[in-house]
C-alpha cells in the first residue's frame, strides 16, 4: 500500500473486499487454497464519524496472509453499528485501513477503549489492498 501508514505497528496481512454479492470465497483468489472462517478486528474509518474498531468474521487464506471481507456483510454489520449510536452515519463511505489487536479491541468493550493516538500504537496496517475481479462466465454476443 502506497503512502503513509497510520497504524505504528508493522503492516502484517492483506486484504480484499468483494463488492460481488453472489460470490463467496471458498478458495483463495491468489493461490487457489482454501479459506477458512477468522475473526478480526477491522479498523475502519467512517466519513463523518471517524475512526471505529469492528470484529468481524471474514475468510482468510493462511498460505497468502490474505483476509477477505464480503462488502454487504461489513456494510450490514456497520448498519447495525450505527442505528443507535448515529442513524445519520449509516451509508457513509468508509475504508478499511487495518486490524487492531483483539485485546485492546476487547478492553474498550468493557468500557476501556483507548483514545485515538494510543489506539494507532496497537493498529498494524494492510500490506497490500487487492481488488477482486470476477467473471461469471457463460455465453455473451460478439461485440
Amino acid at each position: 500500500m502506497a503512502g503513509k501508514r497510520l497504524g505504528k505497528k508493522e503492516p502484517r496481512y492483506s486484504f480484499i473486499l468483494n463488492p460481488h454479492e453472489g460470490t463467496r470465497l471458498s478458495r483463495c483468489p491468489r493461490c487457489e487454497g482454501r479459506t477458512h472462517p477468522r475473526k478480526f478486528v477491522l479498523f475502519i474509518v467512517v466519513d463523518g464519524f471517524g475512526p471505529l474498531a469492528l470484529g468481524k468474521t471474514c475468510k482468510f487464506c493462511t498460505r497468502c496472509a490474505l483476509i477477505m471481507a464480503h462488502k454487504d456483510e461489513l456494510e450490514h454489520e456497520l448498519t447495525i453499528a450505527f442505528e443507535k449510536r448515529d442513524p445519520a452515519i449509516i451509508g457513509n463511505e468508509y475504508m478499511v485501513f487495518g486490524t487492531v489487536d483483539k485485546k485492546v479491541w476487547q478492553k474498550g468493550l468493557e468500557g476501556e477503549a483507548p483514545d485515538i493516538e494510543n489506539m494507532l500504537d496497537h493498529v498494524a496496517d494492510f500490506e497490500r489492498e487487492f481488488d477482486l475481479h470476477y467473471d461469471p462466465g457463460g455465453w455473451r454476443p460478439a461485440e
